[in-house]
């Protein structure tokens, strides 16, 4: 095959360090705007954003040649720079491969992050991602 072909959607969520509330609503725009041009310059592309004051999700496709850790890698500390010196995103994250035909719906859980926390808060709800993506996990160690 003289091409390489590939569809690589990715969910992918983090929180801000102990999951403080360090995102202010008035900048949350302005933060997807930001995370949107990181990706762009990285040669990948931001469909969706949103979250709360606490943590992000971000749906994005990447190119067959572009490692999911770099992407991250580069999403997490070019903003935590911008948000500033008292800023920063926890270690980890959570990053969920996504069905074509799941991307319209996964666009809009990801735009209703305030309305789905009115139910549950930022811990049971990545545990219970972690559960329907049957991913192996030590409770233990998720936030830690």
């Amino acid at each position: 095959m003289a091409h390489t072909y590939a569809s690589n959607f990715i969910h992918c969520i983090f929180s801000t360090k102990d999951r403080r509330p360090l995102i202010d609503a008035s900048r949350m725009a302005e933060l997807y705007a930001y995370l949107e041009g990181i990706a762009r310059g990285e040669g990948f592309s931001l469909i969706a954003g949103g979250g709360t004051a606490n943590h992000v999700h971000l749906l994005f496709v990447l190119p067959a040649q572009h490692p999911l850790a770099h992407a991250v890698q580069k999403l997490k500390g070019s903003s935590s720079r911008w948000m500033g010196r008292s800023f920063s995103w926890q270690e980890g994250y959570g990053a969920f491969s996504v069905s074509p035909s799941q991307v319209p719906a996964v666009k809009k859980y990801i735009r209703n992050q305030e309305q789905h926390h009115r139910k549950r808060d930022f811990e049971q709800e990545f545990i219970a991602l972690l559960r329907h993506c049957g991913i192996t996990y030590d409770e233990r160690y998720v936030f830690g």
